[in-house]
């Protein structure tokens, strides 16, 4: 699977400013790898990047194809193609429990109520998650309700899974489960992602920062330069005026004044 992206940029018009803002600034990929992350600081326009792949986002200038099929003329070839995965589960959970969810997924593509129910089950089941499946959504974890929201784009099988930070609700246990999920997929997974061990999973890494790609390689050297940019950013390390040093005096009170007699 190859998803290119030529000359892509993307703006926004933002009450009170008299010019839009830049989201993303003139950006060329070829998405070919296996295993894709990208990084960088909140706002950054990671999130944007990652909308732009299944046509949730269209660029402003440039094109943006998945195996040829243009995202914004053939958005819903493209949406057969590539699955995503939402930061906020609940915002692509639209049905009452897990098993209506993914059955829901599947209505298109499986028409028969008993096979769409079977495959359901057998979605659920590879996630753990067949024991919640007639619970309430709203009844459910943060990292369950992450995990079912997984379980109901995968069900439709398609070719690339973008999740745009998929770790953020997850405990350690199922964070590991996520880790080891994505790992042992078919799909391309493209993700986005804070928690730099995910990060280190991936055959190539993106650093974003502003609007633009200012690093794409190897995932160690990546992680490497995103930790550099956002150590340049810190506020200085010198002390306000008046705060005591850090180190083995910290924490023990101020000596008193000598009163003048």
């Amino acid at each position: 699977m190859s998803i290119v992206l030529d000359r892509v940029a993307v703006w926004v018009d933002v009450d009170g400013q008299a010019a839009p803002k830049t989201l993303l600034d003139g950006l060329s990929l070829d998405l070919t790898e296996r295993r894709i992350g990208v990084i960088g600081a909140n706002g950054s326009g990671k999130s944007t990047l990652l909308r732009l792949l299944n046509g949730l986002v269209a660029p402003g200038t440039g094109t943006v194809t998945v195996d040829g099929a243009d995202t914004v003329r053939a958005v819903r070839e493209v949406r057969r193609r590539v699955g995503f995965v939402f930061t906020d589960p609940l915002s692509q959970l639209v049905m009452p429990t897990g098993r209506e969810d993914v059955e829901l997924s599947l209505r298109r593509s499986v028409r028969n109520a008993r096979e769409r129910r079977a495959r359901a089950e057998d979605t659920l089941d590879r996630f753990g998650l067949l024991g919640l499946a007639d619970q309430s959504i709203y009844e459910l974890s943060g990292g369950e309700r992450q995990l079912l929201a997984l379980a109901a784009v995968l069900a439709v099988d398609p070719q690339v899974l973008v999740l745009d930070e998929p770790s953020t609700l997850l405990d350690l246990r199922n964070r590991e489960l996520l880790r080891r999920t994505l790992a042992g997929l078919s799909q391309q997974v493209i993700l986005s992602t804070h928690d730099l061990d995910l990060a280190l999973d991936m055959d190539r890494v993106l650093v974003v920062d502003a609007g633009k790609v200012v690093f794409d390689g190897g995932a160690a050297a990546a992680v490497g330069r995103y930790r550099a940019l956002s150590a340049a950013g810190l506020p200085s390390a010198g002390l306000a005026p008046g705060l005591a040093p850090a180190g083995p005096e910290a924490g023990r009170p101020a000596p008193r004044r000598q009163e003048q007699r």
